[in-house]
């Protein structure tokens, strides 16, 4: 699917919050200087933008600051996340831990777990996934996966102006796996729209450096690697099975010679 543009945030926007992300602090003046826009726009625009609301705060000293930094690794991400580390980390816990660790994140984050038994299915049915994947590159690629970062279960709703949510985020250098996760076999359009609805707002989070990749993957299917249209849209968004996972990620990273 490659990267999506989307009218969600105005141009303007987009290069405040960037540069907001990247520093240690910068005043509404520092801003205007730097992307020539007035400081009146500027401060008009950091008080209205919900962009601004949900993504930055401001420190005592007028400074502005991202709550998520746009650069590897993603200083702030923790906080919204029910697990966050590499992938080697990953690897190395045992399923009791991960699962305690996880569900310790997801009461942090102000993840509902009152469906306990139906949700610990789904999340360890989501971790038996990904170990496949990795097992997967283990034998057939050659690649640093390791030093990959994963999360589980990303929630951003800090001021309840922008919602992000994520199954499972697989950071790679230079993209971001978005995958939704669904313990059925049959491709529903409506779960499609969902996998691909939190990607412009993934875009924002980890800047255009980033290419956001969003998938969609039945965990009850079998052999299934296919692109199914987003809504009426001319754009496109991968679908698998858990056992195909591997092949998504090839498509965009490329690391089977054909």
């Amino acid at each position: 699917m490659g990267r999506q543009e989307t009218e969600l945030f105005p141009e303007e926007e987009r290069r405040v919050y960037s540069l907001i992300s990247k520093s240690n602090g910068i005043t509404a003046r520092e801003i205007g200087r730097l992307t020539g826009i007035e400081k009146k726009a500027v401060s008009r625009l950091l008080v209205s933008s919900a962009l601004m609301r949900e993504l930055c705060y401001q420190d005592r000293e007028y400074r502005w600051h991202a709550v998520v930094r746009q650069q590897a690794p993603w200083e702030g991400l923790y906080e919204f996340s029910g697990w966050y580390g590499t992938v080697g980390e990953f690897l190395a816990e045992g399923e009791a831990e991960w699962l305690a660790r996880l569900e310790e994140g997801c009461a942090r984050i102000g993840r509902n777990l009152n469906d306990t038994r139906g949700l610990i299915h789904s999340f360890t049915d989501c971790r038996k996934t990904m170990l496949r994947l990795f097992e997967d590159l283990e034998e057939m690629a050659s690649l640093p996966f390791r030093e990959w970062e994963i999360v589980f279960e990303l929630r951003m709703n800090r001021a309840r102006w922008i919602r992000i949510y994520a199954d499972v985020l697989v950071i790679t250098p230079g993209r971001v796996f978005s995958l939704e996760f669904k313990m059925k076999d049959t491709v529903d359009p409506e779960e499609v729209l969902q996998a691909a609805k939190y990607a412009p707002y993934l875009e924002i989070l980890f800047g255009r450096e980033m290419d956001i990749v969003p998938a969609l993957v039945l965990t009850g299917a079998a052999d299934l690697f296919e692109y199914v249209p987003i809504g009426g849209s001319d754009c496109v968004l991968p679908v698998c099975s858990g056992d195909m996972l591997f092949n998504v990620l090839n498509e965009y990273l490329g690391f089977l010679q054909p």
